[in-house]
C-alpha cells in the first residue's frame, strides 16, 4: 500500500485527512501551525512529521491542501528536494492553472509526478467524503491517485492535462459567485416582501430554483448566522485568480467583478471568519437602507 502524507490541516484539510486515516491510508501529517498537527494526531493516532522535509522522505504520495499559490510552490520546492524519485504529489488546494503547471514542472526535475486535484463541496462534503474532485494530470498519475481521491470525494473526474483541474475549479468558483449572488439577493427580496423565509426556502428547493446553496446556505441567512463553510476571504482569493485568468483572454467578467466589490463591503473580520452566505447582509441592507456593518 502507498505511504500517504497529508499537508495542510485547515477547515477542509483536516476532515479530508481524517477520512484517509479511517480508510487506513494515512501514514503521516504536517501543518505549518504545529498545534493543528498535534490535535489531529491526538484524535486520529497518526504520526506528526517534524517538518515538511521529513514527511516527504517517508511518503510515496503527498496530498497538499494549502491556502495560496505561494504556499503551494514553497511546499513543492521542499518536496522536490526530499521526496523519493517516483513519488506522486496531489494538490487539493485552489490555485491558478499556471501555478499548477509550474508546480508540475518543478517536481518533474526530480522525477516526481503531480496532479492538480481541487475540490468543491464545502466542509460538509469534506467531512462526509462526498467532495467533487476535478483532476488535471497524466492518465497514469490519475490512475495511481484514484484510490486516494475516492476516499475523499464521491465524484472524481479526470479533466485532462495538468492545470485543467484548476481551470475547472476556477469555472466552479465563478458559478458559486453567481449562485451566492442570486440566492442571497432573492432571500433579501423575500424578507422585504414580508414572507416567511423558512417556507420560501422549502418551497423553492423543489422547483427550478433548487440548488445546493439554497438548501445548505439559506438557513444561514434566515438565522443571521454564518458559520464557516467556505470562507469569504478564500472565495475572494479564488475570484482574484479567475480575474487574472480572464484578463489573459482580454476579458473582464462582470459577475466576478461585482462579487469582489460586494465582498469588500463586508467587515474584514467577517471575511476571515464567516461563510460566503454572509453576502446576504449586503443584499438585506439594500432593502433596509442601512449600513450592512451595523
Amino acid at each position: 500500500m502507498e505511504r500517504v502524507g497529508f499537508v495542510g490541516l485547515g477547515a477542509m484539510g483536516e476532515p479530508m485527512a481524517a477520512n484517509l486515516q479511517r480508510a487506513g491510508m494515512l501514514d503521516v501529517v504536517w501543518n505549518r501551525s504545529p498545534g493543528r498537527s498535534a490535535a489531529f494526531a491526538a484524535s486520529h493516532a497518526v504520526t506528526v512529521a517534524e517538518d515538511l522535509a521529513s514527511l516527504a522522505g517517508r511518503c510515496d504520495v503527498v496530498v497538499l491542501c494549502v491556502s495560496a499559490d505561494t504556499d503551494l510552490l514553497q511546499c513543492v520546492d521542499v518536496l522536490t528536494e526530499n521526496c523519493p524519485a517516483g513519488a506522486l504529489v496531489l494538490d487539493c488546494s485552489t490555485v491558478a492553472a499556471a501555478t499548477a503547471r509550474e508546480a508540475a514542472a518543478r517536481l518533474a526535475t526530480a522525477t516526481i509526478g503531480f496532479c492538480d486535484c481541487p475540490v468543491s463541496g464545502g466542509t460538509e462534503g469534506a467531512r462526509a467524503g462526498s467532495l467533487s474532485i476535478m483532476v488535471g494530470g497524466s492518465a497514469a498519475d490519475f490512475a495511481r491517485a484514484r484510490p486516494i481521491l475516492d476516499v475523499m470525494g464521491a465524484h472524481v473526474s479526470h479533466i485532462g492535462a495538468v492545470g485543467s483541474g484548476q481551470a475547472t475549479k476556477a469555472t466552479n468558483q465563478i458559478m458559486v459567485a453567481g449562485v451566492n449572488q442570486a440566492v442571497s439577493e432573492a432571500m433579501a427580496f423575500a424578507r422585504a416582501e414580508g414572507l416567511p423565509l423558512d417556507k420560501v426556502a422549502e418551497a423553492l428547493s423543489h422547483g427550478a430554483a433548487a440548488s445546493w446553496f439554497l438548501k445548505f446556505r439559506a438557513p444561514n441567512m434566515i438565522r443571521g448566522e454564518y458559520p464557516l463553510g467556505f470562507k469569504v476571504a478564500l472565495h475572494e482569493k479564488d475570484l482574484e485568480i479567475c480575474r487574472v485568468m480572464a484578463e489573459a483572454h482580454g476579458v473582464k467578467l462582470p459577475l466576478v467583478e461585482m462579487t469582489l466589490v460586494h465582498y469588500s463591503r463586508l467587515p474584514r473580520s467577517d471575511r476571515e471568519e464567516q461563510d460566503i452566505s454572509s453576502l446576504f447582509r449586503i443584499k438585506d441592507a439594500m432593502f433596509a437602507d442601512r449600513d450592512p456593518n451595523d
